[in-house]
């Protein structure tokens, strides 16, 4: 059977080796950051998970920070750009000591983590076109890839366990990002509703009509102002939970309150990244249009369901029984993962308006940072605390957020628009001069 080709041509097969390179170094160093900051940066481990979550906080502001800017000058200079802050930090970190030294690098790093996200996520939308359900699955399987092998490395590494070898991991990270810069910079600027360089010549009616209908030019749409897909924002960051979930529930829930082998906790991880990379493309065909991408929450909604009441069931005192619990809720969540993010992909992008694409995935790029954020408080202090109970009860909020916001989706898309014949975003429009 013949393989389609990759989307997006030479520069979306470009954007898969730079998302190679880019995961497989934070590989390397997610694995040790905790570490390295206790060993090498002086800090207690209190000072490290206050630093995590401070840099985390500042994260927040990189998505639609960076989408709003996308939206105004050329992607792939602000991707540049940030890539190379990225690097910065990172090579900043080695000289680094003690917590006020570290804290501006460490939020520098999560700043620019963030924007990378957000500007990848863009450029693939724009570069594949109407593929670009099929092309996030490609992205997301490569991601998992490159996750995998720097993590191999770390480990690797860490069985020596010298100061030498943190500092290795991290040069390794530092200089995986001014790789990533080098590959950017030969990416061209892939086709934008919002911004188009053209010709010094006086735009004709009808450019201005095709770019732009009904809105003045100048006068592009705010996302602030969207309640609609503010609350489908906001209903995606509660479903964005299964991370935290699947990072930091799952594992203190094996350790601390069944029977099933500790080895577990790392074995999910592993469970995870098999099925992503197995079946994530096949799953891509839940997202690949609005509507169908809405109607796949319900089977997001039924996951969510099975994935809280598989993890309560582990409480059984059998060790047979617990580790088949565990296992089926790790599937459970990763099937719910992969189902999501094709269909978060698709929406977040479709919903947009096409004249302030990049603002509006911005400021859904804060979905995810916020669920990170509170995700972790949440599992431990709430869903762990009420035992077999939170996770049911977990299970069912996240369902009913997926039927709420898929009843959303619906409404909106039934909606007259007035760009309903249009060509499919990320295909070159007609726009008004900058001039």
């Amino acid at each position: 059977m013949r393989i389609p080709p990759i989307p997006g041509g030479p520069d979306g097969r470009r954007m898969l080796w730079i998302n190679l390179i880019d995961k497989t170094g934070s590989g390397l160093w997610v694995a040790v950051t905790a570490l390295y900051f206790v060993l090498i940066g002086g800090l207690s481990t209190g000072q490290a998970g206050l630093l995590l979550g401070l840099g985390g906080a500042a994260g927040i502001a990189g998505a639609p920070v960076a989408g709003r800017l996308a939206d105004r000058v050329p992607l792939t200079r602000v991707l540049f750009a940030v890539q190379l802050l990225r690097g910065a930090s990172s090579l900043l970190l080695l000289l680094a000591h003690g917590f006020w030294q570290l804290l501006p690098l460490v939020a520098l790093g999560s700043f620019g983590e963030r924007s990378a996200s957000v500007l990848t996520k863009l450029f693939a939308a724009r570069v594949a076109g109407p593929d670009r359900a099929r092309y996030q699955a490609v992205q997301r399987t490569v991601v998992n890839v490159g996750y995998t092998v720097g993590g191999l490395g770390a480990s690797a590494a860490l069985a020596i366990g010298t100061g030498a070898v943190y500092r290795g991991l991290l040069l390794g990270d530092a200089l995986s990002f001014v790789l990533v810069a080098a590959l950017v910079a030969r990416c061209a600027e892939p086709p934008s509703a919002s911004r188009t360089v053209a010709a010094h010549t006086a735009p004709t009616a009808t450019t201005a009509t095709t770019s732009l209908p009904h809105r003045e030019v100048g006068a592009p749409s705010n996302p602030w102002r969207d309640r609609g897909y503010l609350l489908y924002a906001a209903l995606d960051s509660a479903m964005f939970l299964y991370g935290c979930a699947l990072s930091v529930g799952m594992p203190l829930w094996i350790i601390t309150r069944t029977d099933a082998p500790h080895g577990l906790a790392a074995a999910i991880f592993v469970v995870n990244t098999v099925i992503v990379v197995a079946f994530q493309v096949r799953l891509s065909r839940h997202g690949r249009t609005p509507r169908v991408a809405a109607d796949s929450l319900r089977r997001v909604a039924v996951w969510f369901l099975l994935s809280g009441a598989a993890t309560a069931v582990a409480v059984v005192h059998m060790r047979w029984a617990a580790t088949a619990a565990i296992l089926a809720a790790a599937i459970a969540f990763t099937v719910v993962e992969m189902i999501q993010s094709a269909i978060s992909w698709e929406l977040s992008v479709a919903l947009a308006p096409d004249d302030a694409q990049g603002s509006y995935v911005g400021v859904h790029g804060l979905a995810q940072s916020t669920s990170r954020c509170v995700g972790p408080l949440l599992m431990t202090s709430v869903v762990i605390a009420t035992g077999p109970t939170g996770w049911i009860a977990l299970g069912a909020v996240l369902a009913a957020a997926a039927l709420l916001q898929r009843r959303l989706v619906l409404r909106r898309l039934d909606r007259p628009h007035p760009t309903a014949a249009e060509p499919p975003l990320s295909v070159p429009p007609v726009t008004v001069s900058e001039h």
